[in-house]
């Protein structure tokens, strides 16, 4: 099956749309817009297909309303303006909505509900069970408690984690931009590229860091860095205007189709490589990469030649060849001040309660190979 059919008859679908798609340049939210989305989004209800809405705009909603020109750049002023925004992009997407008897749940995430394992599971039941209900849930990072070291930084990235959580079939990414182009297209002699079948179709890609409306927080460059992290765990990835979003949501006939380029992890697995922050990294030797990548064994303390961070046996770390670079994420057995009197020994001679492996091949995910 190829990429767009997969798209295409995907059961369960996760749709992010961005800010520049939903509001006026003033700031305010538009109507005509919104409810353009909402037909596309009832449209593919209506075939049969579950949908979960990852909507950006809080911030971008509640600028008119205060009287904001542009986007505040204090971390205060953007709390308010999500605060007075999140309520009226809800409440139009419930007036929008009902106009086909569709329910709408809010959802409202920071990243520390990702990153905490507790929090992802409650997250991953309230979703599953809004959609049981027949209700679209729609997801917004929650601008209006976030700060900047909890930020997931764009809806983008919040939403190839939805996808994930879900277990969704598909992730559409809409925006402001027709699809994925090698260059910035306003320039002009930029290649656009309909199909990216692995990192190879991506080489050279210069993506730029912000939107062209200056509302929203993305750019291509998240959205590219979104539809990596999704394909990566199995999940196909439709990236359009928002503009297209008919197409996008029914025949995923236009803009750019990212395969699936990685297996589907279980949910924990995912939640260990992709969204738990690692509070310190442990230096393999050659032999230990072999093992951990290749043969999917345990960390055994011998195979370590450094520790950094400060760790506590249950965290999440990094696990890097000589060089630097990260193969693998798990969760440690033991608190870094107890490492360093263990590594480069043999597991036999030491106390009983230390021959236990650093990081077991359970709570161990690979994510390259050596070979």
């Amino acid at each position: 099956m190829s990429t767009r059919a997969a798209v295409a008859g995907a059961r369960l679908v996760v749709v992010k749309v961005g800010s520049s798609s939903l509001t006026t340049a003033e700031g305010g939210l538009d109507p005509a817009r919104l409810d353009a989305l909402v037909d596309a989004v009832a449209a593919r209800r209506a075939a049969g297909s579950q949908v979960v809405l990852v909507s950006s705009g809080a911030i971008a909603a509640g600028l008119a309303p205060l009287g904001l020109a542009r986007r505040p750049r204090d971390l205060a002023t953007q709390q308010a303006a999500a605060s007075v925004g999140q309520i009226a992009l809800g409440h139009a997407y419930v007036a929008s909505f009902g106009r086909y008897s569709l329910r709408v749940g809010q959802v409202l995430l920071t990243a520390d509900d990702i990153v905490r394992r507790s929090h992802y599971r409650n997250a991953q039941r309230t979703l599953t069970r809004l959609l049981a209900l027949g209700a679209v849930p729609v997801v917004n990072e929650n601008d209006t408690v976030a700060t900047e070291e909890i930020r997931f930084g764009d809806n983008d990235r919040l939403a190839a984690l939805v996808a994930h959580l879900i277990g969704a079939d598909a992730l559409v990414l809409l925006s402001d931009v027709d699809a994925l182009y090698d260059g910035d297209p306003r320039l002009g002699a930029a290649r656009r590229i309909a199909e990216v079948a692995g990192e190879s179709d991506v080489e050279g890609v210069r993506a730029g860091a912000v939107g062209a409306s200056g509302l929203g927080t993305g750019g291509m460059a998240s959205k590219l860095a979104a539809a990596r992290l999704a394909a990566a765990a199995g999940v196909p990835v439709l990236l359009a205007a928002a503009s297209d979003a008919p197409q996008a949501l029914g025949p995923a006939d236009v803009g750019t189709a990212f395969a699936p380029t990685g297996r589907r992890l279980t949910s924990r697995r995912f939640w260990l490589a992709y969204a738990a922050d690692a509070t310190g990294t442990l230096t393999l030797d050659d032999g230990a990469v072999a093992a951990v990548v290749d043969r999917r064994r345990s960390l055994l303390a011998p195979g370590i030649t450094t520790v950094k961070g400060d760790f506590q046996a249950g965290d999440v770390v990094e696990l890097a060849t000589l060089t630097g670079k990260v193969i693998a994420r798990g969760i440690t057995n033991f608190d870094a001040a107890e490492l360093p009197a263990l590594i480069g020994h043999p597991p036999q001679p030491l106390p009983a309660d230390r021959r236990r492996e650093v990081v077991h091949a359970d709570d161990l995910v690979p994510l390259t190979r050596t070979t």
